[in-house]
C-alpha cells in the first residue's frame, strides 16, 4: 500500500519551523519571567518557597521540551503541552493567577504545532 502524504516536507528546519520555535520559546521565557517576579516578591505576596521549586523545575523542563522538539524529539511534543499546562494549573490553583502567557503559548503550540511541527512528524525519532 502506497504511503499518503499531505506535506512535501524534508527533514530541513524551514523558517516556519524556526519561528514557531522562536514564538513558544520568547513567550516560554515571558512566563518564566513572571515566576521570577513572584520570586522577588515572594514575602510581600506570602507565597511559600516550596512552590518556586516546583514552577522553576516546570519552566526549566518546558525549556528543555522545546529544545528536544527543535532536535526532532518526539518526547519533546509530549513534555512541552503537558508541563505548560501544568504550569498555568499550577498559577491558577495556588495563586489563583490567570497567566495570558500561558495560554497563548498553548494557543501558538497548537496553531504553529499544525503547520509548522506536525507535517515534520515523520522525522521526530
Amino acid at each position: 500500500m502506497e504511503e499518503y502524504t499531505y506535506f512535501d516536507e524534508d527533514p530541513k528546519k524551514g523558517w516556519g519551523f524556526v519561528l514557531a520555535f522562536a514564538a513558544l520559546m520568547l513567550f516560554t521565557v515571558m512566563g518564566l519571567g513572571i515566576d521570577v517576579d513572584e520570586y522577588i516578591q515572594h514575602e510581600f505576596l506570602d507565597i511559600p518557597k516550596w512552590y518556586f521549586y516546583i514552577i522553576f523545575s516546570i519552566d526549566v523542563l518546558m525549556m528543555l521540551g522545546l529544545i528536544l522538539m527543535f532536535f526532532y524529539k518526539k518526547i519533546g511534543i509530549i513534555m512541552f503541552p503537558a508541563l505548560l499546562v501544568l504550569h498555568f494549573f499550577m498559577h491558577n490553583y495556588y495563586l489563583s493567577t490567570f497567566l495570558y502567557t500561558d495560554v497563548t503559548n498553548l494557543f501558538l503550540f497548537t496553531g504553529f504545532g499544525m503547520l509548522a511541527i506536525i507535517p515534520k512528524w515523520k522525522f521526530f525519532k
